[in-house]
């Protein structure tokens, strides 16, 4: 497997210059999160099953949460990309949660089929680093980035 960090951070990347494309004079935030147990990725599921299994497989492991995300702006040629990493444990799981947050509907459009920000909130049991990063975009470094380069108005910098 190729290394998780990069992988997104690429996926993010190609989001952001596509969009950056259509809109040279603006800046552009592209973002994609993966989930990492074992050694296996674990994107958005496509079916019940797929949501199944990966509730199964998550259930009382910890597991990393990546995001990567890029900033550009195609008219300077600018373009800074990272990856942002939280390790985050779930509960024991049992059959009838999984099959009730299935019914939910919320696992179908999240990577690792569950949303922490959401009802998935009663699976995740702790987690070590970055809350955002697990909802899906590290708001912390994408802030911290935006005031350092200026980006943000005055009226918004924290410094």
């Amino acid at each position: 497997m190729s290394d998780p960090a990069v992988y997104v951070r690429t996926l993010a990347e190609s989001k952001a210059i596509d969009i950056s494309e259509m809109h040279p004079d603006s800046w552009v935030i592209g973002a994609d999160t993966i989930v990492l147990i074992e050694h296996r990725i674990l994107g958005k599921p496509d079916s019940k099953d797929a949501a199944r299994d990966m509730l199964r497989r998550l259930s009382g492991k910890s597991h990393q949460v990546f995001t990567g995300y890029c900033i550009c702006r195609k008219r300077e040629d600018r373009l800074f990309s990272d990856t942002v990493k939280t390790d985050v444990r779930f509960k024991n799981l049992s059959d009838r949660e999984i099959e009730w947050y299935i019914q939910t509907g919320e696992p179908f459009d999240k990577a690792g089929a569950y949303g922490i920000q959401g009802i998935g909130s009663f699976l995740v049991k702790s987690i070590n680093g970055s809350y955002t990063n697990v909802v899906g975009l590290p708001v912390c470094e994408v802030i911290d980035f935006l005031i350092k380069e200026g980006v943000l108005a005055d009226e918004y910098r924290l410094f």
